[in-house]
């Protein structure tokens, strides 16, 4: 009996003190991947070490692993981990191309382009056409002023994506002619801005710096027409151009048209206080005390509470009273207005 018993006790034991059985690595790995997505990398990288142990094969938890790293700022332990992928035998190429990817995505972090230049090609190597890829190295181009190359893989990311941004390939056309500047060539930069207008007509930004060009080679005519072009597109970010046309007409002679230049700046847009402002100014310095004084109080009804529209107000009223002890100061406060876009 006692014997029995003792069976039994033995045999309690081994059934209830029995090994629970291990999960399946994918079912862990499963586990990691909802972690990650809730955004508890601890938890993941928790549930990723246990995927390699039990499966030492698991490429996908070894990317995870230093992916997760990376964003936590231990960009050198990523980068070890998966480079030691890539000596790994008989990956598919999906594989190798994640892999690379996310070295790409390592070497960016660390600043260091070159390399995650060299990552990004190797990815392309594999699938040319990857909309990723292809966006990644135009924001490392980006990144190293490389503005031709920029250009060139701006046409292939919208080709891709079979959808058209002109106003980005004319950007890079114009940045790339601020470097021709830079080395003095002024018919290369030329060229490259009329490039920019022909290929995107409505972009702002070349009209400005093709201005900028030509006022530096005294292509004066030249230059008020492209400046003129940009203030009709942009007129928002016209305050600093307007002073610009007025120099450029004044310096050729022509002063009679820096009265109509801003009168067809304000009928395009009547809420351009600086054009306003800077036409009451001409008018003044032409004499019309009345006309100037006029343009004010017209647009002291629209715009009373405007501390830039009432300072010229003072300034009239003290020009007509013959005190013109604070003119000057009234001028600087106005300037001032002027570049700190306060109306």
């Amino acid at each position: 009996m006692i014997l029995i018993l003792i069976s039994l006790a033995v045999l309690g034991f081994l059934i209830f003190k029995k090994p629970k059985k291990k999960q399946p690595a994918e079912s862990i790995y499963t586990r990691a991947l909802n972690a990650i997505i809730q955004g508890d990398t601890k938890i993941a990288l928790s549930h990723l070490k246990d995927v390699v142990k039990q499966d030492t094969n698991h490429i996908d938890a070894y990317l995870q692993i230093g992916n997760i790293l990376r964003e936590e700022g231990s960009v050198e332990a990523a980068i070890k981990i998966h480079r030691s992928l890539t000596v790994r035998p008989n990956l598919p190429k999906e594989v190798h191309r994640q892999i690379h990817k996310s070295l790409a995505l390592d070497y960016y972090k660390s600043d260091n382009l070159e390399r995650a230049k060299v990552e990004v090609l190797k990815v392309l190597k594999v699938d040319k056409k990857n909309l990723w890829a292809n966006q990644f190295l135009l924001e490392i181009n980006e990144n190293q002023n490389d503005w031709k190359e920029a250009a060139q893989r701006s046409k292939v990311v919208q080709k891709i994506k079979s959808s058209k941004d002109p106003d980005q390939l004319s950007k890079f056309l114009v940045f790339q002619s601020m470097d021709k500047l830079k080395n003095n060539q002024s018919d290369e930069a030329i060229a490259l801005l009329k490039k920019a207008i022909k290929n995107s007509p409505n972009f702002a930004l070349p009209y400005l710096k093709l201005g900028d060009v030509f006022f530096a080679i005294n292509k004066l005519n030249d230059a008020i027409k492209s400046w003129e072009k940009f203030i009709e597109l942009n007129p928002d970010e016209s305050k600093e151009v307007l002073s610009k046309v007025e120099t450029a007409y004044f310096d050729i002679g022509q002063f009679d048209e820096v009265e109509k230049f801003y009168n067809r700046v304000i009928q395009n847009n009547p809420s351009n206080l600086v054009a306003l402002v800077n036409l009451a100014n001409v008018l003044q310095q032409k004499g019309e005390y009345a006309a100037s004084m006029s343009l004010i109080d017209d647009a002291l009804l629209q715009n009373n509470n405007s501390i830039f529209i009432n300072l010229m107000k003072l300034k009239l009223s003290l020009k007509q009273s013959d005190d013109s002890r604070y003119n000057k100061s009234i001028d600087r406060i106005i300037d001032l207005f002027k570049e700190s876009n306060i109306s």
